[in-house]
């Protein structure tokens, strides 16, 4: 167990929003401006972090004495307050969830704490045990570290294992994209509103861009070269994007051009849908107890064309503001949250399906974690630890990232050009004219970075 330092009777945790059921928050609340024993943490409305949210009293507060005043907010809106209350170092939250994009890039601005100090001196929270290519994309360009996962994911295909096998289909061990396109063709309406897959197609950097990108990089194409080239109109990226365009229109769900994550779960669990390549985060919720496809479900890496593997890394990660007056009280509450010991309490308490897991390497060593989630807890382990931010493709990268461009501007470029094709899905306009339009945009970002290489 992870014993914590300090001993004080409970105090409740106070929330600053209202949240409901759905894990939606509303607006208000803010910073405390508590004392010492109290942090202001600003955090995602995830389920993960409802959860966290719920047992923070009970156990972290009673045990150190440490107050956590909760900031939740959706996604879009939390990076947007984050990115404001980082960027001025105003100090009035000590901890915030940022991912390993934002995260090398606050580094760079030295907007967050380095962590070295704190993990050195804490042996209990064993940071050998983080998984590597997590604790890689947390760590800044000086090689110190900035972050600690909550909990991360990479991505792999989902499929009916019973829809394919009624269908004569072996899933290949490792599927390549036209074998995809192949038994989405086999299976398409198989039965009744059945597609044969999902794929988001919803505009958003981190919507259709986090599959549509991965996708890119194993047909052997790239957003930027190493040296700032755009390379959005090659012949190796307008080949990826017109395949997943087509495979999308052809064989996908319905209402594909407004489809993101939630609706293709909700397509799958509803049985619409017989295979989906998205976040292995999501077979937590295929395989819960409440799941109609519940033991139906196989899983196999994410597909490829010319790379080995395509899967993408991501991580909800704690940081430190650097301008935090609280930077102990802090650690002890990110040591706590990313703790083998809490993911042991979420098992305990509200289940195993809802432990925060695709972190650390003793989760998939637990037998009672195992226990509730064999299915897909080796194809998660084995595409997380396969993903490379540095190398995700055929060529080398300016920057780090596999479904995303480790750079600031890339969330506003990926949004517009993905405005774009998330047209062509939807038929209104070609995929050249799409990619054409990005190129432009590509190449204004491209010559920044040229010009200051060159400078």
């Amino acid at each position: 167990m992870h014993r914590r330092t300090r001993l004080a009777p409970a105090v409740t945790v106070s929330t600053a929003v209202t949240l409901v059921l759905t894990g939606c928050a509303g607006w208000g609340g803010g910073p405390s401006g508590g004392g010492p024993d109290t942090i202001d943490v600003l955090m995602v409305n995830n389920p993960q972090m409802v959860d966290l949210q719920q047992l923070t009293a009970e156990h972290f507060t009673a045990e150190t004495g440490i107050t956590v005043n909760f900031t939740t907010l959706p996604e879009n809106d939390v990076r947007d307050k984050i990115s404001q209350e980082f960027s001025s170092q105003a100090g009035q939250y000590d901890v915030a969830t940022l991912s390993n994009f934002e995260i090398p890039i606050y580094a760079r601005s030295e907007w967050i704490a380095p962590l070295d100090e704190y993990v050195e001196a804490d042996a209990e929270f064993d940071q050998d045990d983080v998984l590597a290519p997590l604790t890689a994309s947390l760590s800044g360009d000086d090689g110190r570290l900035y972050g600690e996962p909550f909990y991360g994911e990479s991505s792999f295909l989902m499929y009916r294992r019973d829809v394919l096998e009624a269908a004569g289909i072996e899933m290949p061990a490792a599927p390549t994209w036209q074998e995809v396109a192949d038994i989405a063709a086999a299976v398409d309406g198989v039965e009744p509103g059945m597609a044969g897959i999902c794929l988001r197609g919803q505009p958003g950097w981190g919507q259709v861009f986090a599959p549509l990108t991965t996708v890119v990089n194993t047909f052997g194409g790239t957003w930027f070269t190493e040296d700032w080239e755009p390379r959005v109109d090659s012949a190796e990226f307008r080949e990826a994007v017109t395949f997943y365009v087509d495979l999308v229109r052809e064989h996908g769900e319905v209402g594909a051009p407004q489809a993101g994550f939630t609706e293709c779960l909700n397509n799958v669990v509803q049985g619409n849908a017989a295979m989906w390549y998205d976040a292995t985060s999501a077979a937590g919720s295929l395989e819960s107890a409440d799941s109609p496809v519940r033991g139906l479900m196989g899983y196999a890496p994410a597909p490829v064309v010319e790379t080995d593997s395509s899967g993408w890394l991501y991580a909800w990660s704690w940081s430190i503001q650097q301008a935090s007056a609280k930077k102990d009280a802090a650690w002890e509450f990110i040591s706590w949250a990313s703790s083998a010991e809490y993911e042991q309490l979420v098992g305990e308490e509200l289940g195993w399906s809802r432990v925060p897991a695709g972190k650390r390497a003793s989760t998939y060593e637990n037998p009672d974690y195992l226990a509730e989630a064999s299915a897909f807890a080796e194809p998660t382990l084995a595409a997380i630890e396969a993903a490379d931010p540095n190398d995700p493709g055929v060529q080398p990268r300016p920057a780090p990232g596999i479904q995303f461009v480790g750079i600031p501007e890339f969330p506003d470029l990926a949004t517009q050009v993905s405005q774009d094709v998330s047209s062509a899905i939807a038929g209104q306009m070609t995929v050249d004219e799409a990619l054409q339009r990005g190129q432009e945009l590509a190449s204004d970002v491209a010559e920044r970075y040229r010009e200051r290489d060159s400078g």
